[in-house]
């Protein structure tokens, strides 16, 4: 019978935890987007409408100059755009506000890839590897573009 209740209580907090993870998923930060700009500019990123996101983003960081989930989209809708340089730039600030910033270790990751630096994206799945406790989807995915990466490159 106890064992019954520790499986259950386990299982709870599994789930629990697990929750959390899904809640942060998108933007990488727990906590709901409060700034309209965000919330407006995170909806044109899903859409895939980068360059009408920048602005709202833009406008996002102005207001709240410490929101790594800001800063993490502004860097997606860059990389999508081709701008590698403003998309680094924008991730680095993101992991300078919040360094286990899921979706930014992420997109990080992906961006040192297309930069061809395998090293850097290995040590950003590092990190997801820490933070993402019982996995989660930023620390799959990366992985996954780490190990296609390789077949391409052929080693």
């Amino acid at each position: 019978m106890r064992k019954a209740i520790f499986a259950l209580a386990a299982l709870a907090l599994v789930q629990m935890l697990m929750a959390g993870a899904t809640l942060a998923a998108g933007g990488g930060s727990s906590n709901a987007p409060k700034n309209p700009d965000l919330a407006q500019g995170a909806k044109m990123v899903e859409s895939e409408n980068y360059a009408a996101a920048i602005p709202l983003l833009e406008k996002a960081v102005a207001t709240d100059p410490k929101s790594a989930d800001a800063f993490n989209y502004l860097g997606y809708s860059h990389r999508r755009l081709g701008d590698k340089e403003a998309a680094l730039s924008f991730y680095q600030k993101a992991l300078e506000l919040e360094p286990e910033h899921r979706g930014a270790n992420e997109y990080m990751g992906e961006l040192y890839l297309e930069m061809g630096e395998l090293g850097k994206a290995e040590e950003r799945l590092e990190v997801l590897d820490g933070v993402c406790f019982f996995g989660c989807e930023e620390y799959s995915e990366l992985k996954e573009a780490i190990k296609a990466y390789k077949a391409q490159q052929g080693s």
